[in-house]
């Protein structure tokens, strides 16, 4: 029998359209989701960046018997770990001073960055006072590279280098600073591919 006091249950009301406000901050949402990604990633990888670990790379000078024994040369080369649009800014140089083979006949070096350790200015040298000079600032290095005078707080920088094959090579330069001075031998240099010379521990 059937009850005909109920009613048929009423439909549910369906959802309302989203409104204009709602759609706009979704899009604003998004929209600060992609700019914080934009400016993020750059950040991050500048920060990680250190941790990376990039391929040893050799620079080739120019054969032993170039540099005169005891003469202090200035030797232009291209930097092998420039950008394309780098240009002329990827031509850099260093100065070489061949000191000899030592007791054991392996041929020594000193070769300094041309930047000056105080603000990176590009120093000269001068062959009849036995100087390096800078002329941003009035720094003065000896002929052995250490500092003589002027704000500079440290003697020049020094490369890390080789001789393999007659050719005198030296590692992928960059800018020095005091955090990173070049000097410090790569894992390659410490698993004896450099030889000895002054200053340097024994490879």
């Amino acid at each position: 029998m059937s009850d005909f006091g109920s009613q048929p249950p009423a439909p549910e009301p369906s959802a309302p359209p989203p409104e204009r406000r709602t759609f706009l901050r979704w899009l604003t949402t998004g929209v600060c989701g992609l700019a914080a990604t934009a400016v993020g990633v750059p950040v991050v990888g500048y920060f990680l960046g250190p941790l990376r670990k990039r391929p040893v790379e050799w620079v080739g000078l120019g054969p032993v018997g170039r540099f005169p024994v005891n003469e202090t040369r200035r030797q232009e080369f291209v930097n092998p770990i420039r950008q394309p649009w780098d240009g002329a800014a990827a031509n850099t140089a260093c100065f070489v001073r061949y000191l000899g083979p030592d007791a054991q006949g392996q041929d020594q070096f000193w070769v300094f960055a041309v930047n000056c350790t105080h603000l990176g200015c590009p120093v000269s040298w001068a062959p009849q006072a036995g100087l390096f000079l800078c002329p941003c600032h009035g720094g003065v290095y000896y002929e052995n590279g250490d500092r003589a005078s002027g704000p500079p707080p440290r003697g020049l920088y020094r490369y890390v280098w080789r001789v393999r094959d007659g050719q005198l090579e030296v590692q992928a330069p960059h800018m020095p600073t005091l955090q990173d001075t070049l000097d410090q031998p790569s894992e390659l240099v410490q698993l004896g591919i450099r030889t000895r010379r002054p200053g340097c521990d024994s490879a």
